[in-house]
């Protein structure tokens, strides 16, 4: 007998997802039993699988539990570019040593998602470093001028009298290249993307394919409530520490807690509906729901027992003001600036987050009970307190 797949169907094409292109092509296709190739490419440009890019990853997850076939294309090439989308200026271009960097851990984080037994692992330099000048030429023949300058930031951009560079025009042709290469039946993106995803059809029907369904997804606030990037450094990493997860989770406004636990967790939309009524009715502390969203995403991303020691440690430091136990403790030189050395670590994004940080009097040296005001502070063998959640020990080598 046939399974019935309407259920999982209709939540695949509704839950998080902000449009679908077109619609009734990929719904007769996922009813008509024909098993799909599912295109999803994420490029390198940090070394963090976050929160925001784990939505489509989850989208996928539930294509692939439906038997279809998952391709994932790591953007090694295209990373060099940069994707132009919802940028306000041009986006660096990478080196391959960082690229190869940041793709270190890369497959490892999103094994937390995807069972990588049954994916189709592509990185789009097989092709693009194989491409001839006459190559590239016909690729770029997909698209106008005048086309490229209607997308919505370069307009705003050219406007406003800011450049628009000539390399930024390549990157949705190259991204709808890779959709040729891997003949895709439908790709997965972020709403910021429909534009590139677009372009894959574009460029599909140019070579000669049948064009690939679309589906975009709702964009993921991140700790500050711009959209998640690991460029603004307001991510949650899939593999932050347990209590640093939940300490972030925990700091999110209050509006984000039903959009998280629809875009990020396996939470039913019926208990996910009953958090939101509750909260508008104040039946319920919308802290106390943030914190089962915390414990859920921890426990996803590392186990039940870590989400219910981050939920104590959470408790503890921030609701009874005790210090944690577990400080992490890093071992510097003498003489070593502060912002160094927590840039370094990695503990803040950049040394321009460091200023904004101490000009809000957000670090504090627990030792001496006191703010730093100082930007160049050099270390000394003192526990810090970085914005709200995050503690650090320094002890000179």
């Amino acid at each position: 007998m046939k399974k019935d797949i309407s259920k999982e169907v209709n939540e695949l094409l509704s839950r998080g997802v902000e449009d679908i292109f077109i619609e009734k092509d990929l719904k007769e296709k996922l009813f008509s039993g024909k098993k799909l190739r599912v295109k999803f490419g994420i490029d390198p440009t940090s070394p963090f699988i976050h929160l925001g890019r784990a939505v489509p990853l989850r989208k996928l997850k539930a294509f692939q539990d439906l038997g279809h076939t998952i391709v994932l294309i790591i953007g090694d090439y295209t990373a060099k570019i940069g994707d132009p989308s919802d940028k306000t200026e041009k986006r660096p271009m990478l080196e391959e040593k960082e690229i190869k960097s940041n793709l270190k851990n890369y497959l490892k984080q999103i094994a937390l998602i995807l069972d990588m037994k049954n994916v189709e692992i592509r990185y789009n330099s097989e092709w693009f470093n194989e491409m001839n000048f006459f190559q590239i030429g016909k690729l770029l023949e997909c698209f106008t001028v005048q086309q490229m300058s209607k997308r919505r930031n370069f307009k705003e951009r050219l406007d406003a009298g800011r450049d628009v560079f000539m390399v930024e025009f390549l990157y949705p042709a190259m991204q709808g290249y890779d959709s040729v290469m891997v003949k895709a039946d439908v790709e997965l993106g972020g709403f910021d993307q429909l534009f590139n995803l677009k372009a894959g059809r574009t460029v599909q029907k140019r070579y000669g394919q049948k064009e690939q369904d679309v589906v975009t997804f709702s964009m993921l606030e991140g700790t500050d409530g711009r959209k998640m990037s690991s460029s603004w450094g307001n991510i949650i990493s899939l593999i932050d520490k347990p209590e640093d997860m939940f300490g972030k989770i925990m700091s999110l406004k209050d509006e984000l807690i039903i959009k998280y636990f629809l875009l990020c967790t396996d939470v039913t939309s019926e208990i996910i509906k009953k958090y939101d009524i509750d909260m508008k009715n104040n039946i319920v502390n919308p802290r106390d729901v943030k914190m089962i969203l915390g414990k859920e995403l921890v426990k996803m991303y590392h186990n039940e027992e870590q989400a219910k020691k981050a939920q104590e440690s959470f408790i503890n430091t921030f609701q009874k003001n005790e210090i944690p136990k577990d400080i992490e403790v890093l071992s510097v030189k003498k003489g070593d600036l502060l912002m160094d050395v927590l840039v370094s670590h990695k503990i803040i994004s950049s040394k321009n987050d460091f200023r904004r940080l101490v000009k809000e009097n957000a670090i504090t040296n627990l030792t001496k009970n006191e703010k730093i005001i100082d930007v160049n502070i050099k270390v000394e063998n003192i526990t810090y307190k970085i914005g709200k959640k995050r503690f650090i020990s320094l002890k000179i080598k």
